[in-house]
C-alpha cells in the first residue's frame, strides 16, 4: 500500500493545534506562578510629612496623599509628625480622613526634638499604629478660642467636653490610653516618648524609618470597612509624597507674618494706584496680594478688632488722597495700622505666633515713604503750569491787531481776543498794532495784558530817538545819555 502525501491544509491545522496547546500550557504555568511572585514582591510604603502648623492646606495635602496611596494599593502610609498644633477644623479633616482610610496609617512623631502637640495628639490617636522617636514629646491638647475673643465658662466647658469625648472615642477605637488622653485635653498634660510607651499612648518607639517598618511588620489594623489587615512593611520600598506647588503657596500664605505682608502690600499697591493712576502695575500686584491675603485670613485665628483697625487705617489713607488734612489723617491712619497689626493674630491658639515686630515697623515705614512720594507728586502737579483751559493762557505772549487804547484786539494762540492793556489810561499813549503783550489775567472772554519787557525797552528807545538823544551802551552795564 503506497503512502500518499497529506494535504497542506491538514499540516497547517496540526501545526496550529500544537502552538495552541503550548500557549495554553504556558498560561497555566504563569497563572500558578503569579500569586507566588506577588507574595514574594517587596511591599511599598508611602511617606507623608506634617511639619508645622495644622492648616487647611495641610489637611488638603494629607487627604491627597492618602487617596493616592489607596489608588496605588500600597501596603501602608507613614505620617511623620512635628507640629505645635493648629486649627481644629483642619485637624478634624485629617483625623476623619485617617479613620476612613482603606490603607493602614502609621503616625510617627519624628525627628528627635519633635512634638505632637494639640492637634497632633488627635492625629496620633486617630492613626492605626502610633510610634514616636526617642527624644520627642506629645500632649497639650487643650482647646482654645480661634476667633480672638474670650470664652465664657459655659462655652469653655462645652468645647472641652466635646474634645474629651472625641479623643476618648479615638482612644477606645485604637486601644490606647483614654485616661491620659482626657488629661491631655483637660490639664494640657505633656509627656516624653518613653512615658508615652509606658502609659500605652503609643505602640512603639523607633529611631528611624527602617526600624519602624521592621517593628510594625505583622501588626494588625482594622480598616473603616471593618476588615482586619496584617501589615507587611519589613524591607518595604518607601516613596515620599510632597506638597505640590499650590499647597506650598497656600501653606506659606497661612503663616501670620506672610499673610500680614500680603494684606499690607495689597492695600499699599491699590493706595499707590489711586494716588498716581495710570501705571497699572501697582494696582494689579496689589489686587493679587490682597486676594491671597484675604484667603490667608480665612485660615488664621484672627482677632477681628485688629482686622477692623487695619481696614480703618487704609480707609483714612485713601481719604487723605482727596482731602487736605495737613497730615492729620495720615497720622491717625498710621496709629490704627500699628495697633491693628499688633492685635491681628490671636496668639492663644497653639501653633500660631503674632506678626513679626520688625515686619510691622518696616511696613509702617514703607507706608510713610509711599505717602511722602504721593504727596510730593501732588505738590509738583499743583505747581505745574496748566497745559489746557483758560488758565493755560496766563503768561502767554500775543500780538496787538487793533490798537489797545486801552481796549483793543490781540492775536493769541491762533485766535483774536478782546484785550485791555494795564497801565494805559484813556488819553495816554496807546499800544500800537504789532506790539507784543503778555496775558496777566482773564475775565470771561476778555484778556488783561501788559507790555512785554522787550516791548517796553523798544518803546523807551523810540522815545529817546524822538527827543534827539542817543543811547551809548558801555561796559559793566553803565550808559550815558547825551543831549
Amino acid at each position: 500500500m503506497s503512502m500518499l502525501p497529506q494535504p497542506a491544509s491538514s499540516l497547517s491545522r496540526s501545526r496550529f493545534s500544537s502552538w495552541a496547546a503550548l500557549c495554553l500550557l504556558l498560561g497555566m504555568v504563569l497563572l500558578a506562578v503569579s500569586p507566588v511572585a506577588g507574595q514574594t514582591g517587596a511591599p511599598e510604603v508611602r511617606v507623608l510629612t506634617i511639619d508645622g502648623t495644622i492648616t487647611p492646606p495641610m489637611a488638603q495635602y494629607v487627604n491627597r496623599g492618602i487617596r493616592s496611596a489607596e489608588n496605588d494599593n500600597v501596603d501602608a502610609v507613614v505620617i511623620e509628625i512635628d507640629t505645635p498644633g493648629g486649627l481644629s477644623s483642619a485637624m478634624d479633616d485629617i483625623t476623619r480622613r485617617i479613620l476612613e482610610s482603606e490603607v493602614p496609617v502609621i503616625a510617627w512623631v519624628t525627628p528627635r526634638g519633635a512634638r505632637a502637640a494639640s492637634a497632633g495628639v488627635f492625629i496620633t490617636y486617630a492613626s492605626h499604629i502610633a510610634a514616636m522617636a526617642p527624644g520627642t514629646s506629645i500632649g497639650s491638647a487643650s482647646p482654645v478660642s480661634s476667633d480672638g475673643g474670650e470664652i465664657d465658662e459655659t462655652m469653655s466647658r462645652k468645647i472641652t467636653n466635646d474634645a474629651v469625648s472625641n479623643i476618648r472615642n479615638l482612644a477606645d477605637l485604637r486601644g490606647r490610653n483614654a485616661d491620659w488622653a482626657e488629661k491631655a485635653v483637660t490639664e494640657a498634660d505633656n509627656i516624653t516618648a518613653d512615658e508615652a510607651l509606658q502609659l500605652g499612648v503609643v505602640n512603639l518607639l523607633a529611631p528611624d524609618l527602617d526600624t519602624l517598618l521592621n517593628d510594625v511588620d505583622g501588626m494588625q489594623a482594622t480598616m473603616a470597612s471593618g476588615s482586619t489587615v496584617t501589615l507587611r512593611t519589613a524591607g518595604a520600598i518607601t516613596a515620599g509624597t510632597s506638597m505640590n506647588l499650590l499647597e506650598r503657596a497656600l501653606q506659606l500664605a497661612s503663616d501670620p507674618t506672610i499673610a500680614y505682608m500680603l494684606l499690607s502690600f495689597g492695600a499699599l499697591g491699590i493706595f499707590l494706584e489711586l494716588g498716581n493712576p495710570g501705571g497699572f502695575v501697582p494696582g494689579i500686584v496689589g489686587v493679587i496680594c490682597l486676594v491671597f491675603g484675604l484667603y490667608a485670613l480665612g485660615t488664621l485665628p484672627v482677632n477681628w478688632t485688629g482686622v477692623l483697625l487695619i481696614g480703618i487705617s487704609f480707609g483714612l489713607f485713601f481719604i487723605d488722597l482727596f482731602v487736605t488734612s495737613f497730615g492729620v489723617l495720615l497720622a491717625a491712619g498710621l496709629t490704627c495700622f500699628v495697633l491693628g497689626s499688633y492685635l491681628l493674630i490671636d496668639t492663644n491658639v497653639p501653633g500660631y505666633e503674632g506678626v513679626s515686630r520688625p515686619i510691622i515697623w518696616s511696613s509702617t515705614a514703607v507706608i510713610i515713604v509711599a505717602a511722602l512720594l504721593i504727596g510730593s507728586a501732588a505738590l509738583r502737579v499743583l505747581r505745574k503750569k496748566p497745559a489746557t483751559g483758560a488758565s493755560a493762557l496766563i503768561g502767554m505772549v500775543g500780538t496787538v491787531r487793533r490798537e489797545l487804547d486801552p481796549t483793543g484786539m490781540v492775536y493769541l494762540n491762533g485766535e483774536l481776543w478782546t484785550a485791555t492793556a494795564t497801565g494805559v489810561a484813556s488819553g495816554q499813549a496807546a499800544l500800537p498794532v504789532g506790539s507784543r503783550v503778555e496775558v496777566t489775567a482773564i475775565h470771561g472772554l476778555r484778556l488783561e495784558v501788559r507790555e512785554t519787557a522787550a516791548q517796553e525797552a523798544s518803546s523807551l528807545k523810540g522815545s529817546l530817538r524822538d527827543r534827539g538823544a542817543s543811547v551809548i551802551p558801555v561796559k559793566r552795564g553803565l550808559g550815558r545819555v547825551d543831549p
